[in-house]
């Protein structure tokens, strides 16, 4: 089976308080573990957004790096589009 290395960088909504973004990082931490390996979860903190997401003027930004087969990042854009709390994701291949 073939396995492909992955960066996932999503910005979590913050309007809710620490304990949604909390609950909301391990959710996609256990999504990974289940469908893959987990290489490193780097917590970028609470930071301004450049613009405006869905009003919001702050964003908690986490990049998850990981190794899945191919078809995983499909199933976890998804996951984190049907999720209220995520208000951007970008999933790339390191190198390319």
């Amino acid at each position: 089976m073939a396995v492909n290395n992955y960066e996932a960088m999503i910005v979590f909504s913050v309007k809710n308080g620490e304990e949604a973004v909390t609950a909301l990082k391990e959710r996609f931490q256990a999504l990974i573990e289940q469908n893959g390996t987990m290489t490193e979860v780097k917590e970028w903190g609470k930071r301004v957004l450049k613009y405006l997401i869905n009003k919001e003027t702050e964003g908690y930004y986490v990049l998850y790096l990981f190794s899945a087969p191919p078809e995983f990042p499909a199933e976890f854009e998804r996951v984190a589009g049907i999720t209220d709390g995520v208000l951007r994701l970008l999933i790339t291949r390191p190198g390319e």
